[in-house]
């Protein structure tokens, strides 16, 4: 196990919880590993659904972390979606906004990039 990145045992974030008292929990392969890389791989999709509009794009990162990209070769650590939204901020310069109209006409235009 690596003691800097907790690769085989990590604690997920709110946006990954699949427990039912609503508290964090601990994550050791098996199919639950399966499915919680599935459920990461499906948010990361959406999430570069956005983040194309940026001109940035994230990746998993061994299933604990992400990076985020952009088209200059740029990149940052993101540990989990809610620290997502101020490094696209820190990387682009500028404040971003989920809400652009032109943002929400590209996506409803084209519902699969």
């Amino acid at each position: 196990m690596c003691v800097l990145c907790g690769g085989f045992v990590l604690q997920e974030h709110w946006t990954e919880k699949s427990s039912d008292d609503g508290g964090a929990i601990m994550t050791v392969g098996g199919d639950s590993g399966r499915n919680r890389q599935r459920q990461r791989l499906l948010r990361t999709n959406m999430a570069n659904r956005i983040l194309g509009y940026y001109g940035l794009k994230m990746e998993d990162w061994n299933g604990s972390k992400y990076i985020l990209r952009d088209s200059k070769g740029s990149s940052e650590i993101v540990y989990d979606l809610g620290s997502l939204w101020p490094a696209v901020e820190k990387m682009i310069r500028k404040a971003a906004d989920p809400l652009d109209p032109q943002l929400i006409e590209r996506m409803q235009e084209n519902p699969r990039i």
